[in-house]
């Protein structure tokens, strides 16, 4: 199998085979992410990839259950790439349960419904999607390319594909201007997108990006700590989902906390509320990390 690094997956596919079928990502403007910045984005070769899935069919196929799809935007290739890709991954691996990929709100509203449909019935079946906020302002500020209607829209068309969706939130994103219309914007749009999963994680300003020359120059303040765990409550107090699996557990994260909602909803606000009154050990800062 062929990488080309940096290689990025989310946490949760630590188990599955990673199958980088494009390189970097097709968007690359978001102004906190450094994850692609230095690659330009474009498709492998088909024959490449399939040969990579061939490989590893051959080495670990009746070991693969899970199939993450990288690098930063997978769903922009066509269903020229896709129906072979996936078709070869159910060849591969016989006992094979899940295939997913990050998406964006942008690529998923240009595939067409039958599209969708054609990829869910050939495999994938989960979509990692970051709006990071739900707050135009702030989308806008942080060139994410799509609005929250924007991803409403997106989140339907996927739940009518019947592709389950993982959406990942950004604590912090809105800065200190905008922390709690940030913040309360964001629970709002997890609930109208209602995923099956739902993440925070709390915003890194990472060197050489956008984000951090505006830092430098002052025009961007991150809360402090106890400033962030308030977004986290802000946002808790405005997601209203039907049934989803929360997790804030990610290294960025200073309280590692989670469950299911709606069922633990009170719960986690009440660890939340421990930890803001100081009786709760939050991560150290050299235990953090992108």
């Amino acid at each position: 199998m062929r990488y080309d690094e940096p290689l990025f997956r989310p946490p949760s596919e630590a188990e599955s085979f990673i199958l980088q079928a494009t390189l970097g990502c097709s968007w690359n403007a978001c102004t906190y992410c450094a994850m692609y910045r230095e690659k330009r984005y474009r498709v492998r070769p088909l024959p490449e990839v399939l040969a990579d899935v061939a490989e590893a069919g051959a080495r670990f196929g009746a070991e693969v259950r899970h199939v993450f799809v990288a690098d930063g935007d997978p769903l922009s290739m066509p269903l020229e790439h896709w129906v072979p890709i996936l078709s070869a991954l159910a060849a591969a691996f016989p006992r094979l349960r899940r295939v997913s990929t990050y998406a964006t709100a942008r690529n998923l509203l240009e595939k067409t419904p039958a599209e969708l449909a054609r990829l869910r019935e050939l495999g994938l079946s989960l979509l990692y999607i970051g709006p990071e906020s739900g707050d135009d302002v702030t989308l806008r500020r942080i060139a994410k390319g799509a609005n929250a209607a924007d991803h409403v829209e997106a989140a339907r068309k996927a739940r009518e594909a019947g592709m389950a969706q993982s959406l990942i939130f950004l604590l912090g994103a809105g800065g200190r201007e905008r922390s709690e219309v940030h913040a309360r914007a964001s629970g709002r749009l997890a609930s109208a997108m209602d995923p099956k999963f739902l993440s925070t994680l709390t915003l890194t300003v990472v060197p050489g990006t956008p984000l951090a020359r505006l830092e430098d120059q002052a025009r961007f303040e991150l809360p402090d700590v106890v400033g962030l765990l308030t977004e986290l409550r802000w946002f808790l107090e405005e997601a209203h989902l039907s049934a989803a699996i929360f997790r804030s557990n990610h290294a960025s994260n200073y309280l590692p906390i989670g469950g299911r909602l709606p069922r633990d909803r009170e719960a986690i606000l009440a660890t939340l509320d421990e930890a803001l009154a100081g009786r709760l050990p939050l991560r150290p800062e050299w235990a953090r990390g992108l």
